[in-house]
């Protein structure tokens, strides 16, 4: 099926610095699967031309867009060609199939701490946590966060000093605090080894000289002007790493997950793999 399709013999031109295919009107860096699905399909064309688009050439991102675009369109639909979902002819466990092995094939190809720091060599890390809240808890206590009064689980994010995400943390019980996660994740032993300095909010005071922080004012005392002046500069130092939180929690399932916790872990991975496309 897949020579018989237009598209799919064709290589790009890689001359320009970055892939450019050949169209009829000249060239276009826009590869046959993400051209391949016309945006007025519908119905059992539309389904058709999804699994001719899964055949061409093109980048995971790619067929992420196509399946999401799909999927859009038939359940916006749904109620007006009712038909349309019922050519897809998949049982509710087998699209549970489907969605276990994609998650567990994009996880396993997520890059650990160490090989990420060492590909990108970052001047400086920034790293924060943060609770993807989840319904379904194995444990309420351990997966309950006192600062959020919300169940879910603990997820660290490293970002450079761009706030562009550089790897994400497998989950954690909620309950867990940013500094013991780090040190359980291994990210400030892994940084210093590489040489990356790591800046921190005030959760991570007390991680060791190799991370800084912002000075937290004493008891009945008040910070100096000084202390004043390098706290601000730390914060807006740090500033990026919520762009990367933000970025995080556009994917809706760290909204709010309707899932077991125990497997947001390999959802973490699989979502790092997908960033790393963009």
């Amino acid at each position: 099926m897949r020579e018989t399709l237009p598209g799919a013999g064709i290589r790009p031109d890689e001359s320009y610095g970055s892939p450019m295919w050949p169209t009829a009107e000249g060239s276009t860096s826009a590869t046959p699967a993400s051209r391949h699905v016309p945006f007025d399909a519908r119905g059992a064309e539309l389904i058709a031309r999804v699994w001719e688009a899964l055949e061409l050439p093109g980048s995971a991102r790619d067929y992420h867009f196509v399946l999401q675009s799909a999927v859009d369109r038939l359940w916006s639909t749904r109620r007006a060609e009712p038909e349309a979902l019922a050519a897809l002819e998949v049982s509710v466990g087998t699209a549970h199939a489907y969605v276990g092995t994609v998650v567990a094939h994009l996880a396993d190809k997520a890059p650990g701490l160490l090989r990420v720091l060492r590909e990108t060599d970052p001047d400086f890390a920034l790293v924060d946590g943060t609770l993807a809240e989840c319904d379904r808890v194995g444990d309420g206590q351990v997966d309950y966060s006192s600062k959020h009064r919300r169940h879910g689980v603990n997820v660290q994010v490293v970002t450079d000093p761009t706030g562009r995400i550089l790897w994400l943390s497998p989950a954690l019980p909620g309950r867990t605090h940013d500094l013991t996660a780090a040190r359980t994740h291994k990210i400030i032993r892994i940084c210093e080894r590489q040489g990356v300095p790591l800046l921190a909010d005030m959760a991570c005071i007390g991680a060791g000289s190799w991370v800084t922080t912002a000075k937290r004012r004493a008891p009945n005392g008040e910070l100096t002007p000084t202390e004043e002046t390098i706290n601000r500069a730390l914060s807006a130092a740090r500033a990026p790493v919520e762009r990367g939180v933000a970025r995080l929690k556009s994917w809706r399932i760290f909204r709010r997950a309707r899932c077991s916790p125990t497997r947001l872990s390999s959802i973490t991975a699989a979502i790092l793999t997908l960033e790393r496309q963009r």
